[in-house]
């Protein structure tokens, strides 16, 4: 696999895990959760945020796997976690539009 594949891959993933605990109503894809009533959104708001942190930590698994895979794996320092984790937020905007700022009709 070469590194442009590698980088591409990353980023389709990051976009799909960055958007999972949004567009279904199960923690991880697979663990199901009983729905919000009567308002209570901030319980499943921080379920889903620490949802989020985990797939964070399991794109990077990925990312770190692949470029080891390629060559030698580069030492990161705090900087480049604060950027991955703002860009992994700003990727899951579409998702967090569609469950909590879309007006729901009917």
């Amino acid at each position: 696999m070469d590194v442009s594949l590698a980088s591409w891959l990353v980023i389709a993933v990051a976009f799909a895990f960055a958007n999972l605990p949004f567009v279904n109503e199960n923690v991880l894809g697979f663990i199901p959760v009983e729905p919000a009533r009567n308002g209570k959104h901030a319980k499943y708001f921080a379920v889903r945020l620490l949802e989020l942190i985990v797939l964070y930590f399991v794109v990077g698994a990925l990312a770190h796997a692949l470029e080891s895979r390629i060559g030698n794996a580069f030492p990161q320092t705090w900087e480049f976690y604060a950027i991955t984790a703002c860009l992994f937020l700003v990727l899951a905007f579409p998702g967090f539009v569609l469950r909590y700022l879309r007006k729901r009709h009917g």
